[in-house]
């Protein structure tokens, strides 16, 4: 019962995750989920937590091919599995792995934000209808092996309603039915739908296993290159922001950043003008999105440096580690970008707002930074 999902549950530039043929640095997850399933402990709720971009998606999927393509039987105990599997991986022309990546396996429910039909536009929340459609998902004839899966994508997006009655399902869970919530910021959720779920935490991935992910993604990097360990770096550890950093140059972006702040007190005006120009771009406003972002994480670096007197590592620009220890080498001046941290990113957002233009809000930015690196 599972329509072809929409973009909000897929990272634009990326394949989709039930596409994903392997998950990368989350071995721990996927073995202690196979542990639960061996052992004949199979939760009926499973919350899917961890950072944007890790692969929670992707593992939820592997999940679900795997509980829909494997026997019940080798679900029942120590005694009725003499060969307890031993990874998720479900061959790609299994029957449900071809079904699932045509979204027609029957088994196998995806809730994500819908569309409005009164707006035809995408809702920003998931609604209680949206969850009020399982009922019939659950009345249906059971699929192979008698199993049901549901996917919420992602759990956080769940309005109040919703998430009462995904809750009271939760409480009454229909039989054979495995329910994978995925979440970014798990602290919002019901804390009875916390404590109703067994916690898979997934966590954010190294420079090596960044390289294999984005080379599955399809993003190509130079062998021997440091763009994995700057991009895993700039991302913190997800995948999805480094394919954003990919898509819109954010690694250059972050560069001329850094070429500006190594400026400071003095300021290279021709510099931060033109950075100004490339924001305020017609059709560049994911890249201005972008661009507040990496000055956010830039300031983050600032304090985090004064603070604990060593530059974040590894490097995510050149000669990153040299400009932060010089604009914030000690405990005042880690106050400093803390405090102006937080009256940037509130007047950029509320510039955005009401539709300030970006040149002006990037230059803005870049004063305001001058004054603290001059104080």
């Amino acid at each position: 019962m599972t329509d072809a999902p929409p973009p909000a549950d897929q990272v634009p530039g990326a394949p989709h995750p039930r596409e994903c043929p392997r998950l990368i640095g989350q071995d721990a997850a996927e073995a202690t989920f196979l542990q639960a399933f061996s052992a004949g402990r199979l939760h009926h709720g499973w919350l899917l937590t961890g950072p944007r971009g890790v692969g929670k998606a992707t593992l939820a999927w592997r999940i679900a091919r795997f509980l829909l393509a494997t026997p019940a039987t080798e679900s029942g105990g120590l005694f009725d599995a003499p060969r307890p599997p031993q990874t998720l991986d479900i061959d790609s022309e299994h029957p449900v792995a071809r079904r699932i990546r045509a979204g027609a396996d029957p088994g196998l429910a995806l809730i994500t934000r819908s569309i409005n039909d009164k707006t035809n536009r995408m809702r920003n929340e998931i609604v209680v209808d949206d969850i009020r459609n399982l009922n019939r998902f659950f009345g249906l004839s059971s699929a192979d092996g008698g199993r049901r899966v549901v996917i919420v994508d992602a759990a956080d997006e769940m309005n109040v309603p919703a998430a009462n009655a995904l809750l009271k399902m939760l409480e009454e869970p229909p039989a054979r039915t495995t329910l994978l919530l995925i979440s970014h910021q798990p602290s919002a959720l019901l804390p009875t739908i916390r404590s109703r779920c067994r916690t898979l935490r997934l966590t954010p991935l190294g420079p090596s296993d960044m390289q294999l992910a984005l080379s599955q993604a399809g993003a190509e990097i130079a062998p021997g290159s440091d763009v994995a360990t700057r991009l895993a770096a700039l991302a913190s550890g997800s995948v999805g922001e480094a394919l954003r950093l990919l898509t819109h140059d954010g690694l250059a972006l972050y560069g001329e950043l850094f070429a500006i702040l190594d400026s400071l007190p003095r300021l290279d005006r021709q510099r931060a003008l033109a950075l100004a120009e490339l924001a305020a771009q017609r059709g560049a406003a994911e890249r201005f999105e972008l661009l507040l972002t990496l000055i956010d994480t830039a300031l983050a670096r600032l304090a985090r440096t004064g603070a604990t007197g060593t530059a974040p590592q590894p490097e995510a620009a050149p000669n990153e580690a040299a400009i932060l220890s010089r604009l914030s080498g000690d405990a005042r001046k880690a106050r400093a970008w803390a405090e102006i941290a937080a009256t940037i990113t509130q007047r950029a957002r509320h510039g955005q707002a009401v539709n300030l233009d970006p040149a002006a809000l990037v230059l803005d930015t870049v004063f305001k930074m001058q004054e603290t690196a001059a104080g």
